[in-house]
């Protein structure tokens, strides 16, 4: 019933339009955001601190364009060939972990019914009632298992992360991120500073990107990236300057 003593009808599987519409999530167990942005981030700090360290050696730009693309395919395939084997890792611990509960459902169905409805019941469910919820969600064994599993593994079986996707993500990811440093001296500038300002300027924007997705400022996330992009580069290249003295 409404505030004004009307009646609101409820029909099975058709919840309101409008409702729907307005109470949309995006996309938040994915494989790809997290390395994406991960890698993004990793391949502009890496490669600017790499670069920046090099650099303040005083050494030739072409060593500095060399270092830099090797920072770029290195760090690139380290990032996907760890993204691939994390994510297949978790995965395959998911589904080893749905085998043994698929197992349980197959042998102690009534143990597993009687679970869920304690499950139900600590969550403010009346008893009578969850018993009810449970013993209608085993009936279908798939059903059952996917409950069980968001229940008791926080885990969807239907929407794992795939390791191919999460791979692809963190290896384009990085390059681009790394490419940016790189690119003023592959147009031909011959200073330090020009490499240095546009990494910065990338890692603002990233923060800036990464703020769309979140709940953070935009300003916020975008400072925040700049000021740990800056400080790595700094504290690199002051050591690039001082083994370069020493050396020298």
């Amino acid at each position: 019933m409404t505030g004004d003593g009307s009646e609101i009808t409820l029909r099975p599987g058709a919840p309101n339009s409008a409702h729907r519409d307005n109470h949309t999530h995006r996309d938040v167990t994915g494989g790809w955001l997290r390395p994406a942005v991960f890698g993004a981030m990793d391949g502009l700090v890496s490669n600017l601190a790499l670069m920046t360290g090099v650099a303040g050696g005083n050494v030739d730009r072409t060593v500095i364009i060399i270092s830099g693309l090797a920072g770029l395919a290195a760090g690139a395939f380290s990032m996907a060939a760890g993204e691939y084997t994390s994510v297949a890792s978790q995965r395959e611990l998911v589904l080893a972990e749905l085998d043994v509960e698929r197992r349980e459902l197959r042998r102690n169905p009534e143990d597993e019914q009687r679970e869920l409805a304690e499950l139900y019941v600590g969550r403010g469910v009346e008893p009578e009632l969850a018993a009810k919820v449970a013993e209608q969600l085993s009936r279908d064994p798939e059903q059952a298992l996917e409950i069980h599993a968001r229940e008791e593994l926080g885990v969807d079986p239907g929407d794992l992360p795939s390791p191919v996707v999460a791979a692809v993500s963190s290896f384009g990811a990085f390059a681009v991120g790394a490419l940016i440093p790189v690119l003023p001296y592959l147009l031909g500038a011959v200073a330090l500073w020009p490499a240095v300002l546009v990494a910065l300027l990338g890692l603002f924007l990233c923060g800036v990107l990464v703020s769309k997705i979140t709940v953070r400022p935009w300003w916020y996330s975008g400072l925040r990236q700049l000021t740990l992009g800056g400080a790595a580069a700094a504290v690199t290249y002051g050591l690039g300057t001082l083994f370069g003295v020493a050396v020298g």
